[in-house]
């Protein structure tokens, strides 16, 4: 379309069938094109995030001088897998999933079409069918056309010739529902974030949502646990220490009962961490000792809480004057009047 409305010639090719040789051909077609036809070239790159970066960069001079316009199609975050330089140098549009009304209306329109349709099939389909189909395909069209067309296939037909799909045969096309889900992707670091942060904020039906979506898809079990650990001593700390003890325990019952028995313990530390009380103070104490460590001054260590196993080191004073239970401010002298431990 884009081509179309500016009377462009249109180059399409894949990234992952396609190098920089085939990149190369056509950057210089593109500029044939534009010298003696005054044309330029709507170039689509389909799963640009194939190309390495030496690729990626083989678009910018065409880029700049407006041989090419250049659309990339991509799965993957941009922000990750297309060079900075194209990237400053584009628009991006986030194409997000479809709704169940949307699925419900395209499948109802190829069901009437007669020409890339199935309307020469005489096709009668409950709308309970229709409805599970979109609600079980996750927003994807594509998924929706595979599942209805499987259906038509292997449904019966009347003795008028009519393809009758019931909600039966739907549940029987689609099988169960396919959770889209890349543990090398931003859905993989979505869906941590999102456990983690209805943990914190003890959601514990958001919080039993996210681990269900995540150990379903696959997910590795002691990556949630690492995250839930964390979070037992980020955000819930003294005020429940019990809450670091038991995502240690869970971590045994992970490794001596295995997956998927060990759902169960997995979704119990999570109740537990989204039921505790929170605090952050440990978080904070840490986060400011660790301000001053980087920031400041690193005075040295007090003589008196310095080790002395040698006489010479006892001779140059260290431990000296030392008392075991001393109230005294054990820091560098430059750093007493800091206060990182807040009591709640």
């Amino acid at each position: 379309m884009i081509a179309n409305k500016t009377k462009s010639f249109f180059q399409p090719f894949s990234a992952v069938t396609s190098g920089i040789g085939d990149v190369r051909k056509a950057l210089d077609e593109a500029k044939d094109r534009k010298k003696f036809h005054q044309q330029k070239t709507v170039l689509f790159v389909d799963e640009i995030h194939h190309f390495n970066k030496t690729q990626q960069d083989a678009f910018l001079p065409a880029v700049e001088d407006g041989t090419i316009i250049l659309i990339g199609a991509t799965t993957e975050n941009p922000s990750f897998q297309v060079n900075a330089p194209l990237l400053s140098r584009a628009r991006v549009f986030h194409l997000r999933e479809l709704s169940e009304g949307n699925i419900i209306k395209i499948l109802k329109n190829t069901i009437k079409d007669r020409n890339i349709g199935y309307g020469k099939f005489k096709v009668k389909i409950e709308d309970a069918a229709i409805k599970h189909f979109a609600k079980l395909c996750e927003g994807d069209a594509r998924d929706a056309y595979n599942a209805l067309e499987l259906a038509i296939s292997t449904a019966k037909k009347d003795k008028a010739g009519a393809i009758n799909i019931t909600l039966t045969d739907a549940e029987d096309a689609i099988q169960g529902k396919f959770i889209r889900y890349d543990k090398s992707s931003d859905g993989h670091f979505d869906a941590i974030s999102a456990l983690h942060k209805s943990v914190r904020a003890s959601d514990i039906d958001a919080s039993l949502h996210y681990l269900a979506r995540m150990l379903e898809a696959g997910e590795e079990p002691l990556y949630i646990l690492r995250r839930l650990m964390r979070a037992a001593s980020e955000d819930i700390g003294l005020a429940d220490p019990q809450a670091l003890i038991l995502a240690a325990a869970t971590r045994e019952a992970i490794s001596f009962m295995g997956m998927p028995e060990a759902n169960d313990a997995i979704a119990e530390l999570t109740i537990y961490l989204a039921k505790a009380p929170k605090s952050r103070a440990v978080d904070s104490a840490y986060a400011a000792a660790l301000d001053d460590v980087k920031n400041n001054r690193m005075g040295p260590v007090p003589l008196d809480i310095r080790n002395a196993p040698t006489k010479m080191m006892k001779d140059f004073g260290f431990g000296k004057g030392y008392q075991p239970y001393d109230k005294k401010d054990h820091r560098p002298d430059n750093l007493h009047k800091r206060k990182y431990w807040q009591d709640n």
